[in-house]
């Protein structure tokens, strides 16, 4: 008897099929999924999520504020999606169950398409993709295939719930990060959220430079300061709350770290205020969350430290 495929091996196995190039790296991940550990509930979210309902004539819905899925005989799905709790990006809404997501981050992603950025027939990987909401958002926006990366279980069992519910669609979750492969050849790489956690920020982004084709856009989302090209701010311990917070650098600074990695800037938003509005407690997400690690007016952190803006740059890889 056959045994059952592993679902980060069925994840892998669906990207290759997606996109084949991907078959280059295909010792390389397979050694790092074989590595890897999950974490110790994820046998029991994973039950969750095994338990959940699937449809397969719900309406599904991928280009709306709302990624939905639409069903009129399914059984609610609420307490399986209650038990994988806390959701922090979102919204959704499942089989008449809506997910009111800690992040709104429709608010983002309505800011990358006001920002220019076109989806439409890319290849893209989306580095620290959360629980895959924007991996969706994306393939409603026109994207023929959306990898993502990111090393939490905890998001990689939402991320199985959804595909459970909203069906297959041309996405895969890998619970990997860049530091254990390097997928290559990609149209748009997007790095949302991430960057301010890395140690060595540059390194980053030559990872992120080095997973594009030639000509391929990075989309880069990130927490910066004030000030000039020589502007970086390390918070002494936390900032707002977070200890894994290392460099919030100015737009200035951000843009000549791109120039010197070799990419070509093409854009750079207006840095967006980070408020109660977009990150807040909610039914789904009970924890403390931005309010709780800032001064009551907004004007600083907990700590003393400047509030959070955050800014979206594009910049292309050079031939």
């Amino acid at each position: 008897m056959n045994r059952p495929v592993s679902p980060v091996l069925a994840q892998w196995q669906h990207a290759l099929a997606e996109k084949p190039a991907l078959a280059a790296a295909d010792e390389t991940v397979r050694a790092a999924l074989a590595a890897t550990r999950p974490h110790g509930q994820f046998t029991d979210w994973l039950a969750v999520v095994h338990a959940l309902p699937h449809d397969p004539a719900a309406t599904i819905e991928l280009n709306t504020a709302t990624v939905r899925a639409s069903s009129i005989t399914a059984p609610s799905p609420e307490a399986g999606l209650r038990a994988l709790m806390p959701w922090r990006k979102g919204p959704f809404d499942l089989y008449g169950v809506h997910i009111d997501s800690e992040w709104r981050s429709d608010d983002k992603f309505a800011r990358l398409l006001a920002a220019g950025v076109d989806f439409t027939g890319k290849h893209i990987l989306d580095v620290g993709c959360g629980n895959g909401y924007f991996l969706y958002r994306m393939l409603g926006a026109g994207a023929r295939f959306a990898l993502g990366l990111d090393p939490s279980w905890h998001y990689f069992a939402q991320y199985l719930a959804l595909e459970k519910l909203l069906g297959p669609q041309h996405c895969a979750y890998l619970p990997l990060t860049l530091d254990d492969i390097a997928p290559r050849d990609f149209d748009l790489t997007l790095s949302m959220g991430v960057l301010y956690h890395r140690r060595e920020p540059l390194q980053h982004l030559a990872q992120l430079r080095d997973t594009l084709r030639a000509d391929g856009r990075l989309i880069l989302e990130t927490l910066v300061v004030d000030g000039d090209a020589t502007t970086v701010l390390m918070p002494p311990e936390r900032y707002a709350g977070m200890r894994n917070v290392w460099f919030l650098p100015s737009v200035a600074a951000l843009t000549r770290w791109l120039h010197r990695l070799g990419l070509d800037l093409e854009y750079s938003g207006t840095p967006v205020a980070t408020t109660g509005t977009e990150q807040r407690k909610t039914a789904w997400s009970t924890d403390c969350s931005l309010t709780d690690f800032m001064q009551p007016d907004f004007s600083a952190t907990i700590e003393g430290l400047p509030p959070p803006q955050r800014v979206i740059l594009i910049a292309r890889k050079k031939r």
